[in-house]
């Protein structure tokens, strides 16, 4: 039996969650906050990245370094719009932007928002799991496979899904720990 389609929506699932807690400021100056802010670029929306150097030249500053000085305006105006915590601070040509420490009660915040998203990526891979065994309790109906396939194959879906499962559980912790260190 090959579950390599389940095994792929698994990781699928995983790399969300990897992108999504990339995305998450640990108290540490990441440029991966920027990847979903866009700005209008000849008239298509373009991420920061792709117009604009982007350095971390310390542990909580973020230098954003546009190729065209007259984009400085609308990059500024894309992050105040992008919400992000931090006020962008434009000297003409280089916007820097300057992450505060982040105090107790933000971090558990923080670590709160980190447990839901590792539930909602925990939800999904159930989800897909019970996809599978719906699946080969299909196959088992109509003879495709025995009884006792049908069992293995549960078996070896399970296995999966506690492998996945184990995986965001270690990416969970891994940020936990990223985000409580002061």
């Amino acid at each position: 039996m090959n579950f390599k389609d389940l095994e792929e929506r698994m990781e699928k699932t995983i790399n969300v969650l990897r992108e999504s807690l990339s995305e998450i400021r640990a108290g540490r100056a990441n440029p991966a906050i920027l990847n979903k802010v866009t700005v209008e670029y000849y008239g298509v929306e373009t991420p920061i990245n792709q117009i604009a150097g982007i350095s971390v030249p310390e542990a909580r500053l973020i230098v954003i370094q546009p190729w065209e000085t007259s984009l400085l305006k609308e990059i500024e105006k894309a992050l105040i719009k992008a919400e992000l915590g931090v006020h962008p601070n434009n000297d003409g040509r280089v916007i820097r932007l300057a992450f505060p420490e982040l105090n107790e009660e933000k971090r558990k915040e923080i670590v709160k928002e980190v447990k839901k998203l590792s539930e909602d990526a925990k939800v999904s891979i159930r989800a897909i799991r019970r996809d599978g065994i719906d699946e080969q309790k299909a196959k088992e109906k109509s003879g495709e496979i025995s009884e006792d396939d049908l069992r293995t194959a549960e078996n070896e879906i399970q296995k999966l899904t506690d492998r996945k499962t184990e995986e965001i559980d270690k990416l969970i912790e891994q940020k936990e720990k990223e985000v409580m260190t002061v």
